[in-house]
């Protein structure tokens, strides 16, 4: 009786080929076209002079890509932090009796991941502006106008201020996935914790961490995929300046293919930036993986 509902193999075939087929149209079809392209020097035209590796080799040299590289550990690092980590102490507090109203606060708390990269930025830019801004009227107002400034022409800070809207805008997009997993945990866990004279932090660290690392691996891996690419924000804000001082790999790539006309050493960066991602990608997933190991092995 079973075997006569299940659908038939050509029919689950049917519902899994438009998906497959697009997939791999929007995915890897540009990456092998970018593949091809980057063994050529071509300006955008018609002519195109196939020279091998050699754009491999520019890239390898290239003190800028590798610059911007830097700049997108930076932000995974700070986002992991911020983003993830900020959400699981909301998430603790949520949990707790004292909270009321924790719909609300789901839900705006998750309002901000809706909102347009690019409109994120645009707001972003005119909280830093130095004439309209509300950092510096805020300044001025309880009397610091010695430390005003361009915030977003200052080298040693746009880094920071480029990375704290990516923080603002996905804290609550991780919350609502570490909520998920928190409420699966057995309410009987906490309440022994709890009379047992556990307090927050205790239970937070040795009986909520454990249990959903899981969870907590699928956010970690989200983040650093999220800001290796990352692109919106900061080409609206600073467009990688002063310099390059806010450069990351996603808007260089842009600035050499389209800035420069220069498609062929830009297909050679998107090829960079794919592998570089992937690697990223893997080291951290088996960096958390082995700490978890190694701190249930000390547990």
């Amino acid at each position: 009786m079973l075997q006569s509902i299940r659908p038939k193999n050509r029919v689950i075939f049917a519902y899994l080929v438009i998906p497959v087929v697009l997939y791999v149209f929007s995915v890897f079809v540009p990456l092998m076209t970018a593949g091809y392209f980057s063994f050529f020097e071509w300006k955008g035209g018609p002519n195109k002079t196939f020279i091998g590796l050699e754009n491999y080799v520019a890239l390898m040299k290239d003190t800028i890509f590798w610059r911007s590289f830097s700049h997108n550990i930076y932000l995974v690092i700070a986002c992991i932090i911020g983003q993830v980590g900020i959400a699981f102490v909301f998430v603790m507090m949520l949990s707790s009796n004292l909270v009321k109203l924790k719909g609300i606060h789901r839900t705006f708390g998750f309002f901000p991941s809706t909102v347009a990269a690019v409109s994120i930025g645009f707001i972003w830019t005119m909280v830093y502006d130095y004439k309209r801004g509300i950092l510096n009227w805020v300044l001025k107002l309880i009397g610091k106008e010695d430390i005003i400034k361009v915030w977003l022409n200052e080298s040693a800070l746009v880094m920071l201020l480029v990375s704290i809207p990516l923080i603002w805008q996905f804290i609550g997009y991780y919350m609502v996935i570490l909520l998920s997993a928190t409420s699966s945990i057995d309410k009987e866990i906490i309440e022994s914790s709890q009379i047992d004279g556990a307090n927050g932090f205790q239970r937070a660290v040795h009986i909520v961490l454990p249990l959903i690392k899981n969870t907590l691996l699928v956010c970690i891996t989200l983040c650093i995929a999220g800001n290796m690419k990352v692109f919106d924000h900061i080409y609206v804000m600073t467009s990688g300046g002063p310099g390059y001082d806010s450069m990351v790999m996603a808007l260089y790539g842009y600035t050499v293919s389209f800035g420069q006309q220069n498609m062929g050493y830009g297909s050679a960066i998107s090829l960079g930036i794919f592998v570089i991602s992937l690697t990223v990608i893997g080291g951290g997933q088996l960096l958390v993986t082995l700490l978890s190991k190694e701190r249930g092995e000390k547990a």
